[in-house]
């Protein structure tokens, strides 16, 4: 059964999130799919200075009209959604992902766990744990921007059954992109990466990122991937059978194979 799965490569605006929140979804509805995935903090932008800064942004999840609007989009367009936006929950500030069903149904929200950098300045760290969502076609775990360097995170959403592992991400370290060929493969997975471009520079800070969103393979191909400079939406079909068959060779199975009571020390 194919699956049409894609990324929307965007360049969002610091603050200004009507706007980066219409031009994603402009640009998304470019082409068709069956789950689309965005970037983190695709709504806000990414360098906020202090908390006061991102209280001006964060939204709660799902009552946020950021949310809102991805449901309505999700539902007209018969699209599943995972879009990192900023959380605001009381008086704790979240880097979340929200994940919409292709009847515009909120399903759920993710928490970034491990933080990258300032963002322990005003963010909390995630408390929802790992998880993996049905989304009827295809099961997709959610992992955020530095989560991937962490390989516990995408074999914890493998073994838990995801298909599919969706990554929205700020990335500007070189590197993210290659490591989640390892992950594809060290977990016969699916990942989408989902990565915004263009700099932003405030408080004697820069940063720019660094594009080349992707979709990877079980098998550790690249199916597609964005440039480094231009908003883009890529989609490719896929079989999310595919990521069912643990088989390495005939003798060994990923699964079988493990010997979970030598890596006792991964949880210590």
């Amino acid at each position: 059964m194919d699956v049409k799965v894609g990324f929307v490569q965007t360049s969002p605006m610091l603050g200004e999130v009507e706007k980066n929140v219409e031009s994603a979804l402009l640009l998304a509805s470019s082409k068709e799919a069956d789950l689309l995935v965005f970037p983190e903090l695709f709504n806000t932008g990414y360098l906020f200075l202090s908390k006061d800064d991102l209280a001006k942004v964060a939204e709660p999840i799902p009552n946020g009209p950021t949310t809102e609007r991805l449901m309505k989009f999700a539902s007209e367009h018969s699209v599943s959604v995972v879009a990192g936006i900023a959380e605001r929950d009381g008086r704790a500030f979240y880097n979340s992902a929200v994940i919409i069903s292709s009847d515009g149904d909120y399903v759920g929200k993710y928490r970034k766990l491990h933080l990258f950098s300032t963002e322990k300045l005003v963010f909390e760290p995630g408390n929802l744990g790992l998880q993996v969502f049905d989304l009827g076609k295809i099961r997709v775990g959610v992992m955020i921007c530095f989560d991937w360097i962490f390989p516990e995170v995408a074999r914890v959403l493998s073994l838990k059954g995801a298909h599919l592992i969706a990554h929205p991400a700020n990335l500007v370290l070189p590197y993210a992109q290659t490591a989640m060929l390892a992950r594809s493969i060290e977990n016969r997975v699916f990942t989408i990466t989902a990565n915004r471009i263009g700099c932003e520079e405030r408080g004697g800070k820069k940063l720019c990122f660094t594009g080349k969103s992707q979709i990877t393979s079980p098998d550790m191909k690249v199916l597609t991937r964005a440039s480094e400079d231009l908003m883009e939406v890529g989609v490719v079909s896929i079989d999310p059978r595919e990521a069912e068959n643990k088989n390495i060779t005939e003798l060994n199975n990923l699964w079988e194979d493990r010997r979970p009571k030598e890596y006792y020390i991964l949880t210590r």
